[in-house]
């Protein structure tokens, strides 16, 4: 982190806490591409998690999308997660915790983000290969987070969720090989952002960005940057995909969505909502096969040999190309 964003975010947190003590502690993790990093702080005692973007520091993609586009693209991004943590975290329940917004701040194309560290309140726990029992746990947390959302405005959110939306994405679709896939990708995009129920989506609901805590009873979720309007089983899809491999989808998927529809049904309740669920879950459902369709275009575009690219992945997509031909 240079100097001048170092001052800068120094007097952030003193204006905010009027500490006597800040101390800069580890680095938690750098940003994609190099755009800045996650650090831990110590005010007066008290940890927080502090997320720097300085763009001016960026490296070169990993997969060699460097493009004014993609640029500008993450630009929005830490804006938009900045946008939800201070307008709409405070929203949110143990049902789907997410980290407490503290503060935030903003200088030319550097920005900050100060909030609560979730390893202090003891989501400790973080795996990049989960057992049934927490795959469960984030299919419900993905189902209280959308049944939340469901009718609520965020007009200052992005309109179309997830990292990989179309119309964010137009030097992947060049990039991909002709076939109906790609003929057929307008029309599949067009049918997931149409539908007539939508809630707020994570954006990018993998199982890194999730915390568990250290009884692996409970988690939170991280990394908003993606968040906005559409359909919960994209969340939903993109999930799954980052916790099952090929033999596990064919055997699991099925049980999992269905499970996700218990959980949502549950959260309605939960949070005394009138909706006609009856007509938001075969909606939904049916557009489960368009969900995978479009996550593999997207992949076909950004990175053709990449593991999730499977037979269950495909097998699915033949269903969404079947029925929109």
């Amino acid at each position: 982190m240079n100097s001048d964003i170092e001052r800068a975010l120094f007097n952030l947190l003193s204006g905010h806490f009027d500490a006597e003590e800040i101390l800069r502690g580890e680095r938690i993790q750098s940003l994609w591409s190099g755009y800045g990093e996650i650090v831990r702080y110590r005010i007066d005692g008290m940890a927080v998690v502090v997320k720097v973007v300085d763009p001016v520091g960026q490296g070169h993609h990993p997969r060699g999308w460097n493009t004014s586009l993609s640029h500008q693209r993450k630009l929005d991004s830490y804006h938009n997660e900045q946008t939800f943590y201070a307008n709409y975290t405070h929203l949110t329940d143990s049902f789907c915790r997410v980290p407490k917004f503290i503060a935030s701040g903003k200088q030319d194309d550097m920005r900050w983000l100060v909030m609560e560290d979730l390893d202090e309140q003891g989501f400790t726990y973080r795996c990049d290969d989960a057992p049934p029992t927490l795959i469960d746990k984030g299919i419900r947390w993905l189902a209280y987070f959308h049944a939340l959302f469901l009718q609520h405005k965020t007009p200052d959110l992005w309109q179309v969720g997830t990292y990989w939306h179309l119309a964010t994405r137009p030097d992947e679709y060049r990039n991909m090989t002709d076939g109906v896939l790609k003929q057929q990708a307008r029309a599949i995009d067009h049918k997931l952002n149409q539908a007539r129920h939508r809630t707020l989506v994570h954006g990018d609901a993998k199982l890194a960005n999730f915390c568990f805590s250290a009884d692996l009873e409970d988690l939170a979720a991280v990394d908003f940057q993606y968040v906005g309007r559409g359909v919960g089983i994209k969340d939903l899809v993109y999930f799954l995909g980052s916790c099952m491999n090929e033999n596990e989808l064919f055997t699991q998927a099925q049980h999992n969505v269905d499970q996700y529809f218990r959980y949502l049904e549950q959260a309605l309740t939960h949070y005394n909502l009138e909706c006609e669920f009856a007509s938001l879950e075969q909606e939904w459902r049916n557009l489960v096969p368009f969900a995978w369709a479009d996550f593999e275009r997207f992949l076909m575009g950004w990175a053709s040999e990449h593991h999730k690219l499977n037979r269950y992945s495909q097998q699915q997509t033949q269903v969404a190309l079947q029925q929109i031909s």
